[in-house]
């Protein structure tokens, strides 16, 4: 699948994936979704000397999120929307908005597949043209959890007759479509707070503006 391409060059700034060897690791945890264990790791692991570091971390199946755009011709252009959907959120009492996402179900699973289907189960819309957009960390210092953000265009809607039943938090969930620079102000004035919406729409953003 195409990355959206990036400028000419570019920073070389990029992150190390150079994990220290895990001393000891156990569960403490058994959840629905993810677990929680504790490691031991050395950060030097060549100085036998240094006592071992101790965490407790989430581990996490991973997960995608979809920026899903339109464009919708106006009486004073074509304009650029995206899809929003807002869901009660408990752990901080909130009704947010945010762009469609979801977990991987099987480890290993196609990403983009993830996305196909979350964008359909939670929007009921399919798209014809996808790229990645970018690629993050929730919360690094406690959680494994990593999400992949897709940028979907060409959208239609599913028929009546194939869309997925919603259940529990997702039964209820309204879908709109918002300018891209409403939602931009949104995020900026602090009003949407949802973390792969931030990131989606200022990724888009610094595309469009390269």
């Amino acid at each position: 699948m195409p990355e959206i391409p990036a400028s000419a060059g570019r920073s070389p700034l990029r992150d190390l994936h150079v994990p220290r060897p895990v001393k000891k690791s156990k569960t403490v945890y058994e959840g629905r979704v993810w677990d929680i264990a504790r490691e031991s790791f050395r950060l030097d692991p060549a100085d036998k000397s240094q006592d071992p570091l101790t965490r407790e971390l989430m581990v996490h199946p991973g997960a995608v999120a979809i920026l899903a755009v339109r464009t919708k011709l106006t009486t004073t252009g074509p304009r650029e929307q995206v899809a929003l959907v807002r869901q009660y959120r408990h752990p901080v009492g909130m009704e947010l908005w945010e762009i469609p996402a979801g977990l991987r179900d099987v480890d290993g699973e196609d990403l983009h597949q993830v996305a196909v289907r979350e964008l359909a189960e939670e929007a009921d819309l399919r798209a014809r043209e996808w790229h990645t957009l970018v690629d993050y960390y929730t919360t690094p210092g406690g959680s494994s959890e990593a999400i992949r953000v897709f940028l979907a265009r060409q959208i239609e809607e599913i028929p009546d007759g194939e869309r997925h039943t919603r259940q529990d938090e997702e039964a209820a969930m309204p879908l709109v479509w918002v300018g891209v620079d409403e939602v931009t102000d949104a995020v900026l004035d602090g009003r949407v707070h949802n973390p792969s919406t931030v990131v989606a729409i200022l990724a888009l953003c610094a595309h469009r503006a390269q």
